[in-house]
């Protein structure tokens, strides 16, 4: 594997790292009564209560407590979480096998739109997965219930940047959401849109 000349690489999470499916949590809500999920959830476009979650300004009682109403009457709040966790998979060996070569040479970061109910399930899923901590290989982890931004706004970016120290043209930045990507590249970034089809180690070959 080639050396990056960048002087630090930002990943998204999920897509990217770990493995996710939305339309299993599509799914697995439709089955709980809520037939428009899509209209307002999807990998490119949510309403306002996920973007309230995703950036800490509401708690996950309030969360689950404004999803149970458009629910069948009798779904419990267990049946919830795991709707929403249904699109959380796991992490390839291949990945992590990449990030702890990548990791040796080149400083690593995290900036992810999430939850702390998707963040809790993540941490369990890597330790299933490695018997390193995930903070070990990362100099900074950046998620948006924390920070309380999110991406694809480039004011998001110019923050984490401000954190990690460096300008714009020192980082690359991979993701699989496109609308990321942009914002990215708004906030003067160069931007992988990576496609989860293709090995990830193949864009640093």
């Amino acid at each position: 594997m080639s050396k990056t000349p960048y002087k630090a690489i930002l990943f998204d999470l999920g897509g990217v790292l770990i493995d996710i499916d939305y339309q299993a949590t599509e799914r697995a809500f439709i089955e709980l009564g809520v037939e428009d999920f899509a209209h307002q959830y999807t990998q490119f476009s949510q309403s306002d209560l996920f973007d309230l979650f995703e950036t800490g300004q509401i708690s996950t009682q309030h969360f689950i407590n404004k999803l149970l109403p458009i629910t069948r009457p009798g779904t419990t709040p267990n049946q919830v979480y795991a709707a929403w966790n249904a699109m959380l998979g796991q992490f390839p060996a291949d990945k992590i096998d990449f990030i702890t070569e990548l990791s040796t040479h080149t400083p690593l970061y995290m900036l992810s739109n999430t939850n702390a109910i998707h963040w809790g399930v993540v941490q369990d899923r890597w330790k299933q997965a490695s018997s390193q901590p995930l903070s070990g290989f990362f100099k900074q982890i950046f998620l948006s219930h924390e920070i309380e931004r999110r991406k694809p706004h480039p004011e998001t970016f110019l923050w984490v940047l401000e954190q990690m120290q460096l300008d714009a043209a020192e980082v690359l930045f991979i993701d699989d959401s496109p609308q990321h990507v942009e914002g990215a590249r708004k906030a003067g970034l160069t931007a992988i849109h990576y496609d989860p089809k293709i090995s990830l180690s193949s864009y640093f070959s």
